[in-house]
């Protein structure tokens, strides 16, 4: 299985002032700081290398998760460093860590989906890159992906169009060539990274079924709170 990448380096300004004290990772979600929920879910998954792209209150998550031992994971730290690069600036300078090809989770992202099923996926699609996509119709969030005929023939985050009905599930797979362009320190949104894939017929797509969940916004918070009382109840 391929290590995942968490991009859990973000302000988290939407959370405040929950996020003015501790780094949105290490919000309380049910009685587990959420960073531990991502962690023991992919633990599940048979992953067993996680890196962390950390950056505001970084310190704060490696203090709480350590090296992973206790969630059956090897679990690695790559910082920022004095400003903040962005998801795909973030990716860039851990690729030392990742190798040649990783997982890429949003750190303040849970899906319930099957790990092993998107990397065969991967394999098997001869891309770069493979996004995870979910039929969304504005549901969940701006609808951020168009797709036809099974395939995903535009990614665009900035520019939604009304025939855009499906949106970027959270998960996706890459190899490290698609980042490798470009200085070490460079500011970097991965979105951007995605839209000249997708413009570039290199971006494929796995499409899910099953919701996300997130903590990015007060309404996703108890959303996730009350999923998580629910699966631990069972």
């Amino acid at each position: 299985m391929p290590p995942v990448a968490i991009l859990a380096g973000g302000l988290a300004t939407r959370m405040r002032p929950i996020t003015e004290k501790i780094p949105k990772a290490l919000i309380d979600v049910a009685g587990k700081p959420f960073v531990a929920r991502q962690l023991e879910y992919l633990a599940r998954q048979k992953v067993s290398s996680v890196v962390l792209c950390v950056g505001y209150l970084g310190e704060m998550i490696r203090d709480e998760i350590g090296d992973g031992a206790r969630f059956g994971l090897k679990v690695s730290y790559s910082f920022d460093g004095e400003k903040l690069l962005g998801t795909g600036g973030a990716l860039r300078r851990a690729l030392p860590l990742l190798g040649d090809v990783f997982f890429v989770l949003y750190g303040d992202s849970f899906l319930p989906v099957e790990f092993a099923e998107i990397a065969e996926s991967f394999r098997a699609c001869g891309q770069p890159a493979l996004m995870t996509v979910l039929e969304n119709a504005g549901r969940w969030d701006r609808s951020n992906v168009l797709m036809r005929d099974g395939r995903l023939v535009e990614y665009n985050k900035a520019a939604a169009r009304p025939d855009f009905t499906f949106i970027d599930y959270g998960l996706g797979l890459l190899k490290a060539e698609a980042l490798q362009a470009g200085p070490d320190d460079a500011v970097l949104d991965l979105a951007e990274i995605y839209h000249r894939l997708s413009l570039g017929g290199q971006l494929a797509a796995y499409t899910v079924k099953e919701r996300f969940y997130e903590i990015g916004s007060p309404e996703g918070l108890a959303e996730t709170i009350h999923y998580f009382k629910g699966t631990d109840a069972t």
